[in-house]
């Protein structure tokens, strides 16, 4: 008799399969969208497994690491406080420390329909940009304005809030590229490339 019958298939252990994307600016974190106007979604980059599902989420608008699995265990996990998030912003003008400090402090945004503030974090200026964030989405010319680079790492992920951070501090974000979830980085990965993981 083989020793799966003593097991109904439910009990049987699922090996789950993790994946790290690079994700490029245009494409939404899903793998259905059902309005009607077309969109590029995760699954035109990889053949991934049934049951996959993005790790959190970044917007169609951004860039930058997105974890991926099929186990929904460990998604709610890596989505939790204990798991940092950094992310680089390109912001329309030249960030100022009072800019900075706020930032760190915490700032107020719009959320569900009411003020929300958002808890403490680290914020940086960032001199020189790092050669493997890639060139990404096409920010307008350097005519029409300068722009800087800001370094935000947050444990908390409100809907669009590195967004609302910066434009409640006067510095509207023009590119967001998330670098960082735990100790995973975007280093090495090219943009669209996706790696699997053993485990998250």
């Amino acid at each position: 008799m083989s020793s799966t019958a003593f097991f109904d298939d439910k009990d049987l252990e699922k090996v789950h399969r993790h994946f790290l994307l690079y994700k490029p600016h245009g494409y939404i974190s899903q793998f259905i969208y059902e309005k009607k106007r077309a969109k590029k979604k995760l699954g035109e980059l990889f053949d991934f497994p049934e049951g996959t599902m993005a790790i959190g989420r970044l917007d169609e608008d951004s860039e930058g690491l997105l974890m991926l699995t099929t186990d929904g265990g460990v998604s709610e996990r890596v989505r939790s406080a204990h798991f940092e998030k950094e992310y680089y912003v390109q912001v329309d003008g030249l960030i100022t420390e009072a800019a900075i400090a706020a930032l760190q402090q915490g700032v107020e945004i719009g959320f569900k329909g009411t003020r929300y503030t958002t808890k403490p974090c680290v914020a940086f200026a960032i001199e020189s940009l790092p050669d493997w964030i890639g060139v990404g989405r096409r920010v307008r010319d350097e005519r029409h304005g300068p722009t800087s680079w800001v370094g935000l790492v947050l444990t908390e992920g409100k809907f669009r809030q590195v967004r609302k951070m910066t434009a409640a501090v006067g510095f509207p974000t023009l590119r967001l590229v998330r670098v960082r979830i735990g100790q995973t980085s975007l280093r090495g990965l090219e943009v669209g490339e996706v790696k699997e993981l053993d485990l998250i």
